[in-house]
């Protein structure tokens, strides 16, 4: 069976294809359009389908919409109720069920051919959680818990699959919503919400949380597997920080008691599930998901001997995983999604076509592994464009700004390169084999980026441009079988200087979507103060004195 998935209500539009169980391709519209988390004015803020991510996922199947089965559109506005009635101030939700409803004809406009009666609506939470269990290593068996903003009418999931069939065991009504509530949080404090909550979880690092007390009256779990987010009067606790204003302690504090909040309330809610299920792995779905100091707390202080997170964990995955719930539902075996590296690549001879037709000096070296090794250990910042891009926000080293992490100006440098704020980190991957010399206390492999580490003391100062203030970092596991060029290409940079690490950060600039194509990957390579493009197996090198 042929399933196509489509997420376009909320944000981050997305589309995938699964073919007889097995995803094939997954891409988000923003690759495309350029326009970050498909974000528009109000009140179209999102209501944009991922018409161009659709029509790549066919074509890289070599299928016409004509030969799909089924459309999987992740959102059931029968399940939807007006926002008034569920506690919501949102004065365009009106709209956007009138826009979900007709979904089946705005797709079938946007795709000539498809047959309006082919889409099926999953509910979002379920389109979540498949994404998680359904798409992940252990999809015969796991429990599954989903937390984002909202959905239909609510904004929590937790559940089981078994044999692919999910059974419900708890779902939180609105407008009670962890992911509301860090929302509020993050434009609280200056950063645009549904965007930039990765930004308050990096913040909460610089903080103490001394407002925990006020947060744990207004924010707590009711016994019965379902939590309360009360009102609470942000600024009674800490003045608003404009988006151009500095930050201060005040702002630091406010993020690291929200954070520190959440990680109690999702410890108690996967205490409660793992009490009725008795499992063993959980998986995770939906923006909170993409937490990774939360999702670290879970497998660290939490019941369950493995957590596993959905790389697409926010709204685009549910394009994937209504899909193969579409699937599931209709017979077909579904397997764990192959990667993470499910969008657009290009062949040796388009990438020469590229360059060639930019007319800028490029050349093909012996081993581009071997030339970019001898870059970064030159204390050059590299461009790395290599294979299908990642689906999800996390850069994992096909789309990537790489730099040497032993020294500590990178940090700053990187972060001056990408036009962004300096309390953010950036993360290291490291080879998978020598880890766990290296890092502690979060999962080893860790492939998608998704937890956070201690960094072993004796390493720190070692590999200062990757440590947090916290002393932790976000990392990646490089496995040689999976990622042969990439794996190779640290392996020379250790025999050069003794590091198995290199500093990695996605490639783009502030406010702009992750490169795609090789025309994005030359514009931010001419734009910004790089040394190297290495795309496909050729190099561009920054000349002298530019």
């Amino acid at each position: 069976m042929k399933v196509l998935g489509i997420n376009a209500l909320f944000h981050d539009p997305a589309a995938a294809l699964v073919v007889d169980g097995r995803t094939v391709a997954a891409a988000e519209e923003e690759r495309f359009s350029r326009r970050k988390h498909g974000h528009r004015p109000v009140p179209f803020a999102a209501w944009e389908l991922p018409e161009l991510a659709a029509r790549w996922c066919l074509e890289s199947a070599g299928l016409d919409i004509t030969d799909v089965d089924a459309v999987a559109y992740s959102y059931d506005p029968d399940l939807a109720r007006p926002a008034d009635e569920l506690g919501l101030d949102d004065p365009w939700d009106h709209l956007r069920q009138t826009y979900a409803r007709r979904a089946p004809g705005f797709l079938a406009t946007a795709l000539p051919g498809l047959d309006p009666a082919a889409v099926r609506f999953v509910p979002h939470h379920v389109a979540h959680a498949a994404s998680a269990g359904l798409a992940s290593p252990h999809h015969d068996a796991a429990d599954v818990l989903v937390l984002d903003g909202r959905g239909e009418a609510a904004s929590h999931l937790a559940g089981r699959y078994e044999q692919g069939r999910l059974e419900v065991l708890r779902t939180q009504e609105l407008p009670h919503s962890l992911g509301l509530l860090y929302e509020n949080v993050t434009e609280h404090l200056g950063f645009l919400r549904s965007s930039d909550e990765f930004k308050v979880m990096a913040l909460a690092s610089y903080g103490r949380p001394r407002f925990l007390d006020e947060l744990r009256r207004a924010v707590y779990t009711t016994g019965d597997g379902g939590f309360h987010t009360d009102p609470i009067d942000l600024a009674a606790l800490v003045k608003p920080r404009g988006a151009e204003a500095e930050w201060t302690a005040d702002h630091a504090d406010l993020a690291a008691s929200v954070q520190h909040r959440l990680e109690e309330v999702l410890l108690e809610l996967v205490g409660w599930l793992h009490e009725r299920t008795g499992g063993r792995v959980l998986t995770l779905a939906g923006g909170v998901a993409l937490n990774c100091v939360a999702n670290t707390r879970l497998l660290d202080s939490g019941p369950y001997d493995d957590v596993w997170v959905q790389p697409a964990a926010g709204d685009a995955g549910t394009a994937l995983g209504g899909a193969l719930h579409v699937a599931r539902a209709e017979g077909d075996l579904t397997a764990a999604m192959p990667g993470a590296d499910l969008g657009r690549g290009w062949s040796e001879a388009e990438l020469e076509a590229w360059l060639t037709t930019a007319r800028v000096p490029f050349e093909r070296p012996d081993d581009v592994a071997e030339t970019v090794a001898e870059c970064l250990a030159g204390d050059g910042v590299v461009a790395w464009f290599q294979g299908r891009s990642e689906y999800g926000p996390r850069a994992l080293g096909r789309r990537s700004l790489l730099a040497h992490p032993g020294h500590e100006r990178n940090l700053e440098r990187l972060n001056d390169v990408k036009g962004r704020e300096q309390f953010r980190p950036v993360a290291p991957m490291v080879l998978a084999e020598r880890a766990a010399r290296i890092f502690s206390r979060g999962p080893l492999p860790s492939p998608y980026m998704l937890f956070v580490h201690d960094v072993d003391p004796a390493w720190r100062d070692r590999i200062p441009a990757v440590v947090h203030v916290d002393g932790t970092a976000r990392v990646q596991t490089v496995d040689g079988d999976a990622d042969p060029l990439l794996h190779r290409m640290i392996e020379g940079f250790e025999r050069r200087t003794g590091l198995p690490v290199v500093v990695n950060t996605s490639l783009n600039t502030a406010g702009r979507p992750m490169v795609d194509d090789p025309r994005d990957a030359l514009e931010c390579f001419g734009s910004a103060p790089v040394d190297l493009l290495a795309i496909g197996p050729f190099v561009v090198r920054r000349p002298k004195g530019v």
